[in-house]
This record gives structure tokens, C-alpha cells and sequence, in this order.
């Protein structure tokens, strides 16, 4: 008897798992989205504040956003490095629409793009202390693949590829040249009895 769920029971448990995971993402004070090159947030804030009314501190490891002497509406540790220079952050009027538009105030966000140091791994959160993402469920666009160089876009496909493999309980591509290594050590060496040998 097999203990391992059906396809409905996981694609029934894969959709609880996404709608939790919607729900605490919807709670956070931001809302944001990541390349596996990059991560951008938005933080919406008082129409009637400017730039110097904020603090906005971008560090290797930390990320700290608020207004000047008031609690920081984002504060904590990054779960990965960035790379400090090449990641920005600024205030944004947005087009009048809904409640803004009705009291005559406009609506502003702080737009944070985040440069990562890794450009070969997903974040599961912002900060380490925000809920968190499951990133085995993210999908890259092709498109964005091929938007990185050579070198990098053979590691990406080569971890998808093996990604891939590992869910559907396959060999990953290291497993399988060592396999095909055996093979041939084999085939030269008949004599020897390999009945017991295990792969590891």
C-alpha cells in the first residue's frame, strides 16, 4: 500500500500551501517581486511626505525603511547579500485613482530595487523575519533566461534541469555522469564483480 499522496491530494495541499502563502504576503506592509537576478519592492506611504522625510538605509546584509522618528514600517536582516551600489530606492508619485483621488491627496510609494550578489538563487522573504515564500514553486520566464550570459544561463538550466529531475525521482545530471562513469568502468573491467557496489 503506497503512502505517498495521490496527485489530487497534492495538488489540493499545493493550493492550501499557495493560499496561506497569499495571505500572509497580502498582511505585509509591502508588496514585492524578484528575478533571480533582482528584487523590487514597493511601500506605499503618505502622499504628503517627500523624500527627506524618510530613512531609507540599503546595507550588504540589512534593509531598513521607515519615516524619521517613527517605527520603521521595514526593518531586518537580508536572508542573502546584495550588492550595495547597484541597489536604489525612490519615492514615486503614483496617478490619482480611488480614495487618493477623492480627497484630493496624492498617493506615493518607495520603490526599492534590490541588486543581489547571488544571481542564482530565489528569496524566500524580504527580511529573514518576514513570512516566508516556497521557492521550489517559482518559475522563471524564459525570457529572463536568456537575458543572462552564457556561463549563467548553462548553471540556471542546468539547476532547473536537475530541479526537475530530483521531483520526478530521477538522477540529477552529477548523479547521472557518475552512473554512466560506472558504466564505462565496467565495460573495461569485466573481471570485477560489482553486484555490490552503491552509489553515494
Amino acid at each position: 500500500m503506497s503512502t505517498s499522496p495521490t496527485p489530487e491530494e497534492r495538488e489540493k495541499k499545493d493550493a492550501e500551501a499557495k493560499a496561506r502563502e497569499e495571505e500572509e504576503q497580502s498582511k505585509l506592509p509591502y508588496k514585492w517581486t524578484q528575478t533571480i537576478g533582482d528584487l523590487d519592492i514597493t511601500v506605499p506611504v503618505p502622499g504628503n511626505l517627500k523624500g527627506k522625510d524618510f530613512a531609507v538605509v540599503l546595507s550588504k546584509t540589512k534593509l531598513k525603511v521607515g519615516m524619521k522618528g517613527q517605527e520603521p514600517i521595514l526593518d531586518g536582516d537580508l536572508p542573502h547579500p546584495i550588492h550595495v551600489d547597484e541597489s536604489t530606492w525612490t519615492l514615486t508619485t503614483l496617478p490619482p485613482s480611488g480614495k487618493s483621488a477623492a480627497n484630493g491627496q496624492p498617493s506615493k510609494v518607495i520603490d526599492i530595487h534590490l541588486d543581489k550578489s547571488n544571481k542564482m538563487e530565489w528569496w524566500p522573504h524580504v527580511i529573514t523575519s518576514a513570512p516566508t515564500i516556497d521557492t521550489s514553486k517559482i518559475t522563471p520566464e524564459n525570457s529572463k533566461l536568456s537575458d543572462l550570459d552564457g556561463e549563467t544561463r548553462g548553471m540556471v538550466e542546468k539547476m532547473m534541469y536537475d530541479q526537475r529531475q530530483k521531483e520526478l525521482g530521477k538522477p540529477t545530471s552529477e548523479e547521472a555522469g557518475k552512473m554512466e562513469m560506472l558504466r564505462k568502468f565496467q565495460l573495461q573491467h569485466p573481471e570485477m564483480d560489482f553486484s555490490k557496489a552503491k552509489m553515494g
